[in-house]
């Protein structure tokens, strides 16, 4: 009998100590980046795509409020972050599918808000899914044994 009391106890613990991790706040952008800079190698493609989709998010919404200097800093962000995963990729041999992937769609969301832009505003974003583009086409050369980094 106290065998299972303490089972459920245990259990209840368990529990609650999972709850309070997901209903902690998020990470911040500056936390994620301290992350994924100190992660495992093979770990890293992930987590520098998800801080490319979250600069990504911000320059959509930043272009739509008419902030077009700071939009413009995050998509430059995009590619900073896109590139690092494409290397992290590739030096870790993980994850290769999967950042593909992740890079193909940000390119046509980023071509999708060069649409929506004033023409003067178009060539940094053009610029940007072009780029993502070619990271994407050097990962698909990689997974299928063509070509080598770049």
């Amino acid at each position: 009998m106290n065998n299972m009391r303490l089972r459920i106890t245990i259990t209840a613990v368990v529990l609650a100590i999972s709850l309070l991790a997901f209903a902690s706040k998020p990470e911040t952008l500056q936390e994620l980046i301290a992350r994924a800079d100190s992660a495992k190698p093979e770990d890293r493609p992930g987590l520098y795509i998800e801080i490319a989709q979250r600069q990504l998010k911000s320059a959509d919404e930043l272009y739509t409020a008419g902030k077009v200097d700071q939009a413009q800093a995050a998509v430059s962000d995009v590619v900073t972050y896109s590139e690092k995963a494409h290397d992290a990729a590739i030096q870790s041999g993980k994850k290769l599918k999967g950042t593909e992937i992740n890079l193909r769609k940000m390119a046509a969301k980023l071509r999708d808000i060069q649409r929506s832009l004033n023409f003067d505003d178009q060539a940094p974003v053009k610029a940007a899914a072009d780029r993502l583009e070619s990271l994407r086409t050097d990962l698909l050369s990689h997974m299928f044994g063509k070509g080598k980094s770049k």
